[in-house]
């Protein structure tokens, strides 16, 4: 009787980065504290921007229609330029108060939070 022994090994870097990549798809990860503090520094630094942007952007439509009409695009028609350019440079203007209004409310609602963090953090 003849005793074989076989070794048979197959590697495959490809292979093993698609299962590895499959696996993390499906593992917890929690969240450490400073991938907290980053994600709430974050939230406060755009807190308001979308906003005012439209807000910015639709008063910016509306003055531009208002340029439209000065161009005497329709005769006799200035008074369209004023009915459309004023409320729309109103609109313009109300665009940077309304986001330091969300920006403060969403800094002074995170604060404490950030605060705290930090606090560990520098501890640690």
């Amino acid at each position: 009787m003849e005793n074989v022994q076989n070794f048979n090994y197959n590697y495959s870097a490809k292979r093993n980065k698609e299962v590895e990549t499959i696996r993390n798809k499906y593992i917890v990860n929690e969240e450490t504290k400073l991938e907290r503090l980053q994600h709430l520094d974050r939230k406060v630094s755009e807190a308001g921007v979308i906003q005012s942007l439209a807000v910015g952007i639709i008063g910016s439509l509306i003055f531009g229609t208002g340029m439209c009409f000065g161009l005497d695009a329709l005769a006799g028609a200035d008074w369209l330029t004023l009915a459309f350019a004023i409320p729309g440079a109103l609109v313009m203007l109300a665009a940077y108060p309304i986001y330091k209004l969300i920006h403060g409310k969403a800094k002074a609602r995170l604060v404490p939070e950030i605060l705290k963090l930090t606090d560990e953090l520098s501890a640690e």
